[in-house]
């Protein structure tokens, strides 16, 4: 995806971003938007998968209205699709133009429910479908997830079932194995094993030097890296693929941090466009540090979310000085300075 341009949407009154080839670090404090504008990029983008493996007479304007519509519900879960719509007085109108393969734009009404309008359709292209992982692993509630979620309602979104069924995919075999086996030995390292998918259990194991272990006895840190490794292993993550990663940092220690985010950039390496929103100012600086050192051939572009007046603003840059997340992190900050004060006081009292 090259760029979105949303105007008029959840807090976004206007906002245009353009995205790196690699990485793309969305950063700022709760409520800024962050999840829902990659919500809405993944779900463009996957629908724009689901085209080009559609049948030539599903090219028409009336079936991106229709599946847009649906994967906008799926993926966001509002109660109708003008919830969506920034509140405001009068009648308002959300608008999202999408570059990627080609030019998407579409709208819908603050009274819309269900319909979405497309005023342009982009030309016929080969897209890869993409994957977006949520904050918490998947690995111990795959098991007959994709079973309850096609049969039963529930409260997961769309993104849930999507990334399960990608999870569940064959490893890959063949000419791509030796670029995948030096993208999962830094990860499998990191695990101390490798994830093994037991087809007739239909669950994930961690195979180490001690054996198979179960995910759900696997520390929680671990199995988000695995799902990482499995998507490697399937060859989801490789050229032109594209991965959304909310909060990738949560209930990771800062060892695992590290070798999540070195894994990030070697699926941006491989030839994948990653998004990733994050919380963490150890993170932020991780990716910092590897894309001026090991990684300083990486693609990268920094996004950070303000909100002031009941609106959110977007500040972007390829460095991450030429922006200013780490004023939107100052707590983090903030909490240093009071804790060296503290040190330094107790210090004084001794």
């Amino acid at each position: 995806m090259k760029s979105l341009n949303v105007r008029n949407f959840a807090a976004f009154a206007d906002a245009d971003l353009e995205f790196s080839s690699g990485l793309n670090v969305l950063v700022g404090e709760n409520g800024t938007g962050k999840t829902l504008l990659m919500k809405l990029a993944y779900a463009v983008m996957r629908v724009a998968a689901e085209r080009e493996r559609g049948q030539p007479g599903q090219l028409a304007k009336s079936w991106l209205e229709r599946r847009i519509a649906e994967k906008l519900q799926a993926v966001i879960r509002p109660e109708s699709l003008g919830r969506l719509v920034r509140r405001r007085q009068g009648r308002g109108r959300c608008d999202v133009a999408v570059e990627s393969n080609g030019a998407l734009a579409f709208s819908f009404a603050a009274q819309s429910r269900t319909t979405v309008n497309v005023h342009q359709v982009p030309r016929p292209s080969q897209t890869n479908q993409p994957v977006f992982l949520p904050t918490r692993e998947l690995m111990t509630i795959y098991p007959g997830f994709l079973a309850l979620y096609d049969n039963y309602y529930t409260e997961f979104d769309e993104t849930w079932r999507d990334a399960c069924q990608l999870l569940g995919a064959p490893a890959v075999k063949g000419s791509r194995e030796q670029e995948i086996g030096r993208l999962l030995c830094p990860l499998e390292e990191a695990m101390g094993g490798r994830v093994v998918l037991d087809s007739r259990a239909d669950r994930f194991y961690l195979q180490g030097a001690t054996g198979r272990v179960e995910m759900p006895l696997v520390a929680e840190g671990v199995r988000k890296l695995a799902m990482l490794a499995r998507l490697t292993a399937t060859g989801k993550l490789m050229d032109k693929d594209c991965l959304f990663w909310d909060e990738p940092e949560t209930n990771l220690n800062p060892k695992l941090m590290r070798s999540t985010a070195r894994a990030i950039l070697d699926v941006c390496a491989s030839g994948a466009q990653v998004f990733v929103a994050t919380h963490s100012l150890f993170m932020l600086r991780e990716f910092d540090i590897l894309c001026s050192t090991s990684h300083a051939e990486a693609e990268r572009r920094f996004f950070a979310f303000d909100k002031a007046n009941a609106a959110v603003t977007v500040q972007q840059a390829d460095d991450l000085a030429d922006v200013a997340p780490l004023l939107l992190l100052d707590e983090d900050l903030e909490q240093s300075d009071r804790y060296l004060a503290m040190e330094e006081g107790l210090d004084h009292i001794g």
